[in-house]
């Protein structure tokens, strides 16, 4: 599906593209009428979130995360793609970031640190409490690694990379695949390059991979307190 998106358009400017001002006017005004805060500018969206856009708007691909979901998934989105209200977007475009978010250490924190939402319980990301309180190996505002994490940054976004590849080569094979469907699954391969990328991130902390889910919750909680 498409959206019409007049960001940044007058209603004049906006109106210079016949078929999709023709379609908001019988469609969208007649609701916005209705709004106090919106019938002046109708033909915009509500929310446009314009940190976001600008967040991204330089980026040649940006991380995204369903806001709610079983699996705690990232993947990447290339403009003009725009995400909506059920993702959390993530203005980062190295393959390092996507592999430490996509390990092990994150997953086990983002679930202890989420809300839950409906039904089913799902775990709902918050980006306060499970993105911006996660202690990365390093934080990512810095840049200038010693040899040793360059080593690691390297193995991890190798590691990264090769997870990505092959869950696209994945989907693009059937357009019946979905994410959530190969991680219902999980087959081995999957199974596989995850392991490769939990190792790889947990040797970036100078960590053992055969730590017990607790154990590696109180060692991110110490590296949470160490931190400024």
């Amino acid at each position: 599906m498409h959206i019409i998106d007049f960001d940044g358009h007058t209603r004049t400017t906006a109106a210079r593209h016949t078929a999709p001002f023709a379609h908001i006017t019988a469609v969208v005004q007649p609701l916005r009428a209705r709004s106090r805060s919106t019938a002046a500018a109708w033909w915009l969206h509500e929310r446009p979130r314009p940190e976001m856009r600008a967040a991204i708007a330089d980026l040649p691909r940006y991380l995204v995360t369903p806001t709610a979901s079983r699996h705690r998934l990232f993947t990447w989105l290339t403009p003009p793609t725009l995400p909506d209200h059920q993702l959390i977007v993530i203005a980062r475009a190295d393959a390092y970031t996507f592999g430490v978010l996509h390990a092990r250490p994150h997953e086990l924190w983002s679930l202890r640190m989420c809300s839950r939402l409906g039904v089913g319980n799902d775990p709902r990301y918050t980006p306060t409490t499970t993105f911006e309180t996660f202690p990365f190996p390093w934080p990512l505002a810095h840049t200038n690694l010693d040899p040793a994490q360059q080593h690691h940054h390297q193995t991890i976004a190798a590691a990264a990379d090769a997870l990505d590849l092959a869950r696209r080569e994945h989907l693009a094979a059937d357009p019946r695949r979905t994410l959530t469907g190969l991680y219902n699954l999980r087959p081995p391969w999957l199974a596989a390059a995850h392991q490769r990328l939990d190792h790889a991130v947990l040797a970036a902390y100078g960590w053992s991979p055969t730590l017990r889910d607790d154990d590696l919750l109180a060692a991110l909680l110490a590296e949470n307190h160490r931190r400024p």
